[in-house]
Parts: C-alpha cells; sequence; structure tokens
C-alpha cells in the first residue's frame, strides 16, 4: 500500500523444503601428495562416485583457518536423496571405493565420514 514502508523478511532459497542427505569425507591430505590427490578426486574419484547413480551431485571444499603442517584438510560431500540411497552406498559401494584410494595414496591420508540431513 501506498505510504507503508515494506518489510524485508528473511525467505528460504527454496520454498518447499526436498530432503537431501550429504554423505560428508573429511580428509586430511600429507603435502607430498596433495596436488596429485586433488587431481584424482576431481577427475577421477568424485565423478565416480555419482556414476553410480545413488548421488545427485558432489563438491569438494578446502578448510580454511586450519594448521597445515601435517597436510591440507578438505570436505568431500555427495549428495543423495534418502538415507536408503545413502545405504545402498555403504553397503554395496563404499569398501570398494575406499580401497582404491587407499590402493592409489596408502597411509598418506586420514579420512572420517559422517552424514548430515540439510533442514534449511
Amino acid at each position: 500500500m501506498k505510504g507503508q514502508k515494506s518489510v524485508l523478511r528473511p525467505r528460504l532459497q527454496h520454498q518447499t523444503l526436498i530432503p537431501m542427505i550429504i554423505y560428508n569425507v573429511t580428509l586430511k591430505v600429507h603435502p607430498e601428495i596433495v596436488d596429485e590427490w586433488l587431481l584424482w578426486m576431481c577427475q577421477e574419484h568424485m565423478p565416480e562416485m555419482k556414476r553410480n547413480g545413488l548421488f545427485t551431485d558432489y563438491r569438494l571444499c578446502r578448510l580454511l583457518e586450519q594448521e597445515d603442517e601435517e597436510g591440507q584438510t578438505y570436505c568431500a560431500q555427495y549428495f543423495c536423496d534418502s538415507m536408503d540411497d545413502y545405504y545402498e552406498y555403504i553397503n554395496h559401494h563404499a569398501s570398494v571405493m575406499r580401497e582404491k584410494g587407499l590402493k592409489k595414496f596408502g597411509e598418506k591420508f586420514i579420512a572420517f565420514r559422517t552424514v548430515m540431513e540439510v533442514v534449511g
């Protein structure tokens, strides 16, 4: 209405929240292999993770404000539509995919895994 100030209200980007699961793998990578590891992750491993048909997307992030003396820290995030897709990956694909990284890089990286649900 004329004469009234409009009030800005925060809005979610998505009007309807679509359930989404994020399989998050946090990795500390030894400086000796970081360049080769980054290429492998971006060109081979992450695309292969998506090709299994269970993940809809992925992203690789580097943690900032971390001590890097023992290596840089990265988060590989894989997005899927449901916990059923996540469990399908864990039960039928995860051991093979993990073994590929261990075979290529040995113990030059460490990883821990978490599962998150997008809530907003």
